[in-house]
């Protein structure tokens, strides 16, 4: 493997990944070169030459388009690595050439987008006008692979303990109960007793449309549970979503109920639009907080951020009033979590 190691050394450049990733996410020739505003002919050729550096096929070719092979996708998960770190540097150095503060890349569940992050944010560019944050939203499925491609820098979510591993470093910010919201004017919203529970309950829920989580996130597992516990089929009128854009849209439109967290129910009701019911939703919770890499040193902008995370993330509590906090002091970087009986588990690296 002695010619591996020599091409990887000497011969492998920036464009040659640049098109692997390309092919990767075309799988055609033709779109590959149209995207890189080259002919077919220059895409064959380059491809080409890098399987022969290598000395083994990257990627199949058929008349439907092209397929890496098991070598090809171990190379273009280095070229997507490679090139990320390649991005970070290039824009650290330009932050600093220009006087900017750099740029952040963020990954946000739902839980966190609206209130955590949103405040976060507020606060890094009162500090840093300059800096720019590039947010993408998703569940930790989507989200962490990119973190481990380098491109994201930081994760901010729900610390799920089934995620846990070893190349990840978790830090709780506080503990946050899911609640259920509706449209302002539903039926629910108004609903009332003169006994028993005040507020709707999940008999009450059964009865509507709901906005869940996707099959595969353990929240989703942990609603259909409440619903059981009380001897209740869920409605089989239900739309799928981690989006927080998704689950806002069905909740207005369809009528539906939808599930949030309570700092984010809570800003939507005072914005007007949404009403938080007076119902116990009684599902456990992994605390929230942020995950990043083991071995990778965090940019500058990047800290930065962390500490207007965990900034916020001490305002959330202390509205809050009930909720424990395990936020550290802003000034120090990212490190393993403190143990404490209900984030253990999650923050088990």
């Amino acid at each position: 493997m002695a010619h591996i190691d020599r091409a990887f050394r000497s011969n492998i450049k920036l464009r040659h990944l640049q098109l692997l990733v390309a092919l990767d996410e075309f799988r055609h020739l033709g779109r590959t070169a149209e995207f890189l505003a080259v002919s077919q002919p220059a895409v064959s050729k380059v491809l080409a030459e890098v399987e022969r550096m290598l000395g083994m096929t990257l990627f199949t070719r058929s008349t439907r388009g092209t397929e890496p092979t098991p070598a090809g996708e171990s190379l273009v998960r280095f070229a997507r690595s490679v090139l990320a770190q390649y991005e970070v540097t290039r824009d650290e150095i330009e932050a600093v050439a220009s006087g900017a503060a750099g740029r952040v890349r963020v990954g946000a569940m739902s839980a966190t987008l609206p209130v955590l992050l949103a405040g976060a944010v507020s606060r890094l560019k009162h500090r840093s006008p300059r800096a720019t944050v590039l947010v993408e939203e998703g569940d930790l499925t989507h989200l962490l692979p990119r973190l481990r491609l380098s491109e994201l820098d930081v994760i901010v979510g729900r610390l799920e303990p089934g995620y846990a591993a070893p190349d990840l470093v978790t830090e709780p910010l506080y503990e946050e109960p899911m609640v259920a919201i509706v449209a302002a004017g539903h039926p629910l919203a108004g609903q009332t007793r003169l006994t028993g529970p005040k507020g709707p309950t999940w008999a009450d829920l059964a009865h509507h449309p709901l906005v869940l989580p996707p099959p595969w996130a353990s929240l989703r597992v942990k609603l259909e549970q409440a619903f059981h516990r009380h001897g209740l089929v869920p409605p089989a009128d239900i739309m799928e979503s981690s989006s927080y854009l998704a689950v806002t849209t069905f909740v207005a439109q369809r009528q539906a109920v939808g599930f949030v967290a309570r700092s984010v129910g809570r800003q939507l009701q005072a914005e007007g639009r949404f009403h938080v019911l007076a119902m116990s939703v009684e599902v456990e919770l992994p605390p929230v907080g942020l995950i990043t890499l083991r071995e990778r040193r965090l940019a500058p902008s990047v800290t930065e951020l962390v500490g207007c995370l965990r900034d916020e993330a001490r305002e959330i509590h202390r509205a809050s009033g009930k909720s424990r906090t395990t936020t550290k002091p802003a000034a120090k970087p990212a490190a393993k979590p403190a143990a404490k009986p209900a984030a253990k588990a999650a923050a088990r690296t």
